[in-house]
């Protein structure tokens, strides 16, 4: 590990389980109690949701049956249930987590605070958003209208999800038909997978599943053609990862076919990428290799769910297999573990979802040792954000720790599916991992805001910063 004075410079589920409410990650720092020291991004982005709608992390306790936040995370880490948690009926389970968005989009009222002769009601062309009377809904119109399409988008794909999480949607997988070098973004995937993906589509459309779906969540089933498009989407947000994982193989040009496999390191992963992860989720990462000897991928941070956990091995892979794991805790407390003393070899690639460290100061906090590691043992690195602002900001906290970048600009695998902002929803939605950020090691580059700034506005296709 780097001298610390170097460091210091800079199976189907039953239906009446509730799936995991949390949050996409828009954190902002929050004054908030927690049970443990470790920087969570769960937590913060959780706490964030009252700085604009205040009460709003209560309601959705609430609604999930819970007293308090501990008692949340304790159930989503596979912790036995209080008393009176879980819901009696899928119907209770659906009408509750529609209830946690319930609050005027415009005025920002809960339940709580309307008089007793209101409602809140919503837009009936989204039914994704609510306001307390049409006052507030005129008001709102300017701002709900440039976005009111594609929420109509996401309170489908809100419902459809539920199909991935019981099992009854499973995604098309097997061997690629067309040579790997040939499948360069979604479009050519999907033409690729052909009749296939066809044929999966068709069959979860004519399912029991969806019907009995639709029938609990109490409201009009959409047109064919929509939960279509849902399906679709669906998948590109599950297989965003590993396929990004490859881009960045790819980009770097690493050797998959080396004796004993590869390691790929997950860091910062939490319970979105490792609450209802299965054994096969990251097989497309090995049709898009089809010569690798092995893939490691461990998933490491704070925040990975204690169903994950399991033990990593030194061993090597046999040919054409990947093995999952997950390790609880900070990354560089990890490598001094782990990798420093030689049990587990080096990665081979490093990446990070939506890490964040741009936008909070106990998060950048975190990840800095975590950082410097990565710059000065020039491993390879690749991290993924939400937005253009998000990507200039991280490119220049990037720069300001010397940094050697070397690619940038938008994912071709990039999730097809809008994530509404939980408390800000007239916010424009983002898709994850939209853009992505390569670096290795260190450099004397430094490119300046206004550098930046230019090389994102035109187009964020791949760019090389200049080196002297």
């Amino acid at each position: 590990m780097a001298p610390r004075s170097r460091r210091q410079k800079h199976k189907k589920l039953p239906s009446v389980t509730p799936m995991a409410v949390i949050p996409p990650t828009v954190v902002s720092p929050v004054p908030c109690t927690l049970s443990k020291p470790d920087p969570s991004i769960d937590a913060l982005g959780f706490f964030s949701l009252d700085n604009n709608v205040p009460g709003l992390s209560e309601l959705i306790l609430q609604k999930l049956n819970m007293k308090s936040y501990e008692e949340y995370k304790s159930v989503v880490d596979g912790g036995i249930p209080l008393t009176g948690f879980g819901f009696r009926s899928p119907q209770e389970m659906f009408q509750r987590m529609e209830d946690t968005f319930r609050f005027c989009a415009h005025c920002k009222t809960l339940p709580s605070g309307l008089l007793d002769s209101k409602v809140l009601r919503h837009c009936k062309r989204c039914r994704n958003v609510y306001y307390c009377d049409t006052e507030c809904q005129r008001s709102d119109w300017p701002a709900h209208r440039k976005v009111c399409q594609e929420l109509r988008l996401v309170a489908v794909d809100r419902v459809l999800e539920w199909l991935l999480v019981t099992g009854d949607f499973i995604l098309p997988s097997g061997p690629w038909a067309w040579p790997s070098e040939d499948i360069q973004d979604w479009d050519s995937w999907f033409s690729m997978r052909g009749l296939q993906l066809e044929a999966t589509l068709d069959a979860v459309l004519g399912s029991h599943a969806m019907t009995t779906l639709w029938a609990s969540v109490g409201r009009p089933r959409p047109e064919p053609e929509v939960l279509h498009g849902s399906l679709k989407r669906l998948m590109t947000d599950a297989l965003s990862r590993p396929l990004t994982l490859g881009l960045g193989l790819r980009a770097l040009e690493i050797d998959v076919g080396k004796t004993g496999g590869s390691t790929l390191h997950v860091v910062g992963a939490s319970h979105v990428e490792t609450f209802f992860i299965r054994a096969g989720d990251y097989n497309e990462l090995g049709y898009m290799f089809p010569e690798h000897l092995g893939f490691h991928v461990i998933m490491v941070g704070v925040d990975v769910a204690a169903g994950f956990l399991q033990s990593t091995s030194a061993s090597p892979l046999e040919p054409g297999t990947i093995q999952l794991s997950g390790h609880r805790g900070l990354y560089h407390d990890f490598w001094e573990e782990q990798v420093e003393t030689g049990h587990l070899t080096r990665p081979d690639l490093v990446a990070a979802f939506h890490p964040g460290f741009h936008a909070s100061p106990n998060l950048m906090e975190a990840w800095l040792p975590t950082l410097l590691l990565l710059r000065d043992y020039g491993i390879p690195t690749l991290i993924t954000v939400y937005s253009q602002q998000e990507l200039a900001a991280s490119l220049q906290i990037l720069v300001n720790l010397d940094t050697h970048v070397i690619a940038y600009g938008a994912n071709p695998f990039t999730s097809l599916k809008p994530e509404q902002v939980y408390s800000n929803p007239n916010k424009q939605p983002v898709y994850c991992s939209a853009y992505y950020i390569i670096f290795l090691g260190s450099s004397s580059c430094q490119l300046e805001k206004k550098q930046l700034e230019e090389k994102i506005d035109d187009g964020c296709s791949v760019a090389e910063p200049d080196s002297n």
